[in-house]
């Protein structure tokens, strides 16, 4: 099995910054990409970054500009540096990782992004 703990969560002003990070443990040989999701009471969970073992990146058009994904294969560790927050990235923010013949989740950390 494959474990995903989130952490950095928390309230932030609008224009301000978190950082979130996801550490993997367990069969972390069972992932290579990992990637953010969020959500919103009472909306479909979205997709908002990826990165592959490799290092290559996407973000959602919704971010660009202002968040970035990273990670430390050291670390088995990845990163959602968010800046410029704006009271519509308040969510759930779910760390991912597809795995051969399952999708393992992280817990979910709150981001609130106050007006």
């Amino acid at each position: 099995q494959v474990q995903l703990v989130e952490s950095g969560g928390g309230l932030v002003q609008a224009g301000g910054s978190l950082r979130l990070s996801c550490a993997a443990s367990g069969s972390i040989f069972r992932i290579n990409d990992m990637g953010w999701y969020r959500q919103v009471p009472g909306k479909a969970r979205e997709w908002v970054a990826g990165i592959t073992s490799g290092g290559m990146t996407t973000l959602a058009d919704s971010v660009k500009g202002r968040f970035t994904i990273s990670r430390d294969n050291a670390k088995n560790t990845v990163y959602l540096q968010m800046n410029s927050l704006k009271p519509e990235d308040t969510a759930v923010y779910y760390c991912f990782a597809p795995g051969a013949t399952r999708n393992y989740w992280g817990q979910g950390t709150q981001v609130t992004v106050s007006s």
